[in-house]
């Protein structure tokens, strides 16, 4: 992946946009924006999120979501609404991870559970390019209702593989949501109050945080199989001591949800992967016929004092 910068480092842009096939002018697009941008700011996500995924596309209301591998599973359970006595669904897509990634981010920033749905998160929404207008609002609004109301679970089994430990949760434990849809053109109104992550999913962030570039999130902004492969390699690359390949099989096993073949997800996942490397330039990851080797890389933002964060 390192000739798509290369090739925005020596020609620019537009240039290089002229340089690639149709199907890499995206590449291009991320690529360039992540290196053209002087921005440094953070962005927080949760470790187990590197591990195991939300869903990317919509599933039955009533249904409950399952991710596993060797170690670690995730088992997400569809909340019931209060304000209509309904099952609202587990979250799913890219704005579920782009709301999930603004909650975590500003939890850790802040050093405070209780995260406000107001004029900020407006800010943010904006500055990530989702608008908070129209049909983007109404996605915005069921993803946040899905998230609030929905409980996990994360099991994993012990080093010797012998005895599996458990922890149900959710991510938040409270908040406060216009009962109605108050909608007007004002951008202050989209939220107007604020939500509380829950005690254990809150010390496990500041536990076991995975720094991300802000600018980053952005350009994959609307690509949930990209952010969680961002995530992925932002958490494995700078904490390798020595090239490790990942077979196939195994990336099937954590990315491959909805494939049941691997030769049928082996090209969608390469096609993200490219993406994520895109919007990754330290990243030191090669495609073979086995899996992807990953090599030992700089993590994607520089290694910063804050508080709030145990850089690991």
């Amino acid at each position: 992946m390192g000739e798509i910068h290369d090739l925005v480092l020596r020609n620019g842009k537009e240039a290089a946009r002229q340089m690639v096939e149709p199907e890499d002018k995206k590449l291009i697009d991320i690529a360039s924006s992540v290196m053209a941008s002087e921005s440094a700011d953070l962005g927080i996500a949760y470790s187990g999120f590197a591990v195991v995924n939300l869903p990317h596309r919509r599933l039955p209301d009533d249904q409950v979501w399952i991710r596993e591998t060797r170690s670690v599973k995730l088992i997400m359970e569809p909340g019931v609404s209060p304000l209509t006595n309904k099952r609202v669904g587990v979250p799913f897509g890219a704005k579920a991870r782009m709301i999930l990634l603004y909650l975590q981010s500003q939890a850790v920033k802040t050093s405070s559970q209780t995260v406000e749905l107001g004029r900020s998160m407006n800010d943010w929404m904006a500055k990530m390019d989702m608008s908070g207008g129209g049909k983007s609002y109404t996605i915005v609004r069921d993803q946040m209702m899905r998230l609030s109301f929905s409980s996990i679970m994360f099991a994993g089994l012990d080093a010797a593989g012998e005895r599996m430990a458990w922890r149900k949760e959710a991510f938040v434990t409270g908040g406060m949501f216009a009962a109605f849809d108050k909608r007007d053109d004002r951008q202050a109104s989209l939220w107007s109050e604020e939500i509380r992550l829950s005690d254990s999913f809150y010390k496990a962030l500041i536990e076991h945080p995975v720094p991300l570039l802000d600018v980053a999130i952005r350009a994959l902004s609307d690509d949930s199989a990209g952010l969680d492969l961002y995530i992925w390699l932002a958490y494995r690359l700078h904490s390798l001591d020595r090239a490790t390949t990942i077979s196939w099989k195994a990336l099937h096993a954590q990315f491959g949800a909805g494939y049941k073949h691997v030769y049928q997800f082996k090209p969608r996942f390469i096609d993200a992967l490219k993406r994520a490397l895109a919007a990754y330039p330290e990243a030191r990851v090669a495609i073979a016929q086995d899996g992807v080797v990953l090599r030992p890389s700089k993590p994607p933002i520089e290694k910063r004092h804050d508080r709030a964060i145990t850089w690991k």
